[in-house]
């Protein structure tokens, strides 16, 4: 059986992504780490703010063979990575406001991201630099997996 390598760059994952998005609610409980439902759905604004040039971070020096690992192999993306400081609701992220409303937020970005006309303009990834769309649909898809599965959908 052949593993299917889903990308934001695919309708259908697009809709697949939006369905999993609604079902989390405020009471969701995570699996593992430490933030709230509503602390996740800012951290993956954020993640789009970032790409999008609206959220700096600080840089570390490319790291290709971890960015071809994390994009192309077929296994989920392990728990436990410590998310950049500017990231962490905790800590420099956006705090959650009211639930809907940031999910709202969440999902004006996300399409914003996956726009292909006009397709918008994208930051260097702060661990992975320089990234084809190819390769940030990939990685938007599997960020927001990463996270959807961390709350059960």
């Amino acid at each position: 059986m052949a593993f299917a390598m889903k990308t934001l760059g695919e309708s259908s994952t697009q809709q697949e992504i939006k369905q999993r998005l609604q079902t989390i609610r405020p009471e969701s409980q995570r699996r593992w780490g430490r933030m709230s439902a509503n602390q996740m759905i800012c951290h993956l604004t954020d993640s789009f703010r970032r790409t999008l040039g609206e959220k700096k971070t600080t840089d570390l020096p490319p790291k290709k063979l971890l960015k071809l690992a994390a994009l192309w192999l077929p296994i989920p993306w392990p728990h436990g990575f410590k998310t950049r400081p500017e990231m962490d609701q905790e800590i420099g992220g956006t705090r959650p406001v009211e639930f809907e409303g940031d999910r709202q937020e969440l999902l004006k970005y996300l399409d914003q991201f996956i726009c292909e006309s006009p397709v918008p303009a994208f930051s260097p990834h702060p661990v992975f630099g320089q990234m084809s769309r190819k390769e940030l649909m990939r990685w938007a898809y599997l960020h927001m997996d990463h996270h959807l599965r961390q709350f059960g959908a």
